[in-house]
């Protein structure tokens, strides 16, 4: 997957019914390499389904972890954008209190956790951040089944 496969998984995460030509219009492409995209995505698997259900949301990946960052300046919207866009990211939530965002992050291992660890705080803007592991959730209900 490629930086333009995110941002289009990133859009549809905000809008599963936008349309192709909003979505082009978003991207900077054609409608006709949305729809590419949009088929090979789904194809490969990892779309599953509208309102971009992504398969790092329906698998347990075993290394899961709650990133913290802390921004300098303004740019909160522009990370916020990049951080939806990372296949392996699951959720960006904003907040209040010593950090602006909190980010949940799922893996298959330790090392690809620190690639992508590597790869948040590389984003221009991100000044700060603490990484903590989920070791074991209890869910009320099975959201995908």
């Amino acid at each position: 997957m490629d930086e333009l496969d995110q941002r289009l998984i990133a859009e549809l995460r905000r809008d599963g019914r936008a349309s192709v030509q909003h979505l082009a219009d978003r991207l900077g492409v054609t409608r006709a390499t949305v729809r590419l995209r949009m088929a090979r995505l789904q194809q490969k698997g990892e779309v599953l389904g509208y309102t971009a259900v992504t398969r790092g949301d329906v698998s347990d990946a075993p290394v899961r972890g709650l990133v913290l960052i802390g921004i300098e300046g303004r740019g909160g919207d522009r990370i916020m954008a990049r951080l939806s866009g990372m296949a392996e990211v699951t959720a960006v939530h904003s907040t209040n209190g010593k950090w602006d965002l909190v980010v949940e992050v799922s893996t298959q291992s330790l090392a690809e956790l620190d690639e992508v660890l590597r790869r948040i705080r590389n984003l221009e803007g991100v000044v700060t951040s603490e990484t903590n592991l989920l070791l074991a959730s209890r869910r009320a209900s099975s959201r995908w089944s």
